[in-house]
């Protein structure tokens, strides 16, 4: 008989992929999967086959090492911890490239030329929160487009909820700058 694990919580099924549950896993998987798609997919500048290999290889990650999980803390924390660690290691790597800031200032010269209906002003937010600092976009992507808390980003980034507020606040400010004049239609 197979055991029903949507009646489970999160970090019990994580001792459940411990034991070697396979099922649980899918559950699991089911859960945040396409989640965790959309988070990398928001935070590597919209580039679809990266977002999928980097979901998998989070994934993967928990299937080589469940053990790595402490069961005290809420999984979901645990998880865009390590997300967000993958995400860090990829904005060091980028940075190492020679021509990489040359291709993302002109995406954001290409993408202000843009008409500025819904989609576009969508696809124009997106650009300018992706020319923010990577600890300022962690956090801006995590408290407005993930809708976690403050106090779940400080424990996922390890840092005191008023350095949160701060990055939050900055980023804000950023942003609205950059946006402004387009929103009004001066560009």
């Amino acid at each position: 008989m197979r055991k029903n694990y949507r009646k489970y919580t999160d970090e019990e099924l994580m001792q459940h992929i411990v034991k070697g549950r396979e099922a649980a896993f899918n559950e699991l998987y089911r859960r945040y999967g396409d989640r965790m798609y959309r988070y990398f997919y928001r935070m590597l500048y919209q580039e679809d086959a990266l977002a999928n290999d980097f979901t998998q290889e989070l994934f993967l990650k928990i299937i080589e090492r469940p053990t790595a999980f402490n069961p005290k803390y809420k999984f979901s924390t645990w998880l865009f911890t390590l997300a967000s660690n993958m995400c860090k290691n990829e904005y060091r790597r980028r940075s190492r490239l020679p021509d990489f800031q040359v291709l993302r200032e002109d995406a954001s010269i290409a993408t202000s030329e843009l008409k500025l209906e819904s989609e576009q002003k969508k696809m124009l937010l997106q650009a300018a929160i992706d020319t923010l600092e990577p600890h300022h976009r962690t956090c801006f992507v995590l408290r407005y487009q993930q809708e976690l808390s403050v106090k779940v980003i400080s424990e996922i980034l390890d840092c005191p909820e008023g350095t949160v507020k701060s990055r939050l606040y900055y980023a804000s400010k950023k942003l609205a700058a950059q946006l402004k004049p387009i929103w009004k239609g001066e560009i």
